[in-house]
């Protein structure tokens, strides 16, 4: 038996291992029941859900095939793989800041353009003034939603500017 297309199994193998990483981390919380869902259930039940799905992208991926060893997993991204994970932490830092090294909170609206911004240096098509309505964009909206309408309190503007 021969693997059809290799990227596919190795995504399908990638989503079960995430998916039954998360099971397990969401096993030690208390799951409650589906009428009253404790902080466990959803994930437990979104990890079981992933793993299923890469198993089954993984078997699909498993078959006879005529025509050689099937689709290659290409060289790694690495410029979009290091823009991606450094906007997370950009943003992790610009929401947040970080007391220990002197770093202060610089809010939501700061966390979102360095995020937009840094993300999208992964693209080979990066275009500054698309970028900058698209982070404009996301700063309101997750203005609304997570100050206006779910009434979160976090940083929304740098500390020197709010005082």
């Amino acid at each position: 038996m021969k693997i059809k297309s290799h990227k596919d199994f190795c995504s399908g193998l990638m989503f079960s291992i995430v998916g039954v990483a998360f099971a397990w981390g969401a096993s030690s919380y208390n799951l409650g029941t589906g009428a009253r869902m404790g902080p466990g259930y959803f994930p437990l039940v979104l990890g079981v859900v992933l793993a299923l799905l890469g198993l089954l992208i993984s078997v699909q991926a498993l078959g006879n095939t005529s025509s050689g060893d099937g689709d290659p997993v290409g060289p790694w991204a690495w410029k979009p793989l290091v823009c991606v994970l450094g906007a997370n932490v950009l943003f992790g830092v610009l929401l947040g800041g970080v007391p220990k090294l002197g770093i202060p909170p610089m809010g939501l609206v700061a966390g979102i353009y360095g995020l937009t911004l840094v993300a999208s240096l992964a693209s080979k098509e990066f275009k500054l003034k698309e970028v900058l309505i698209l982070s404009t964009l996301l700063s309101v909206l997750s203005y609304a939603a997570f100050v206006w309408l779910l009434k979160l309190q976090f940083p929304v503007w740098p500390t020197f500017i709010t005082g």
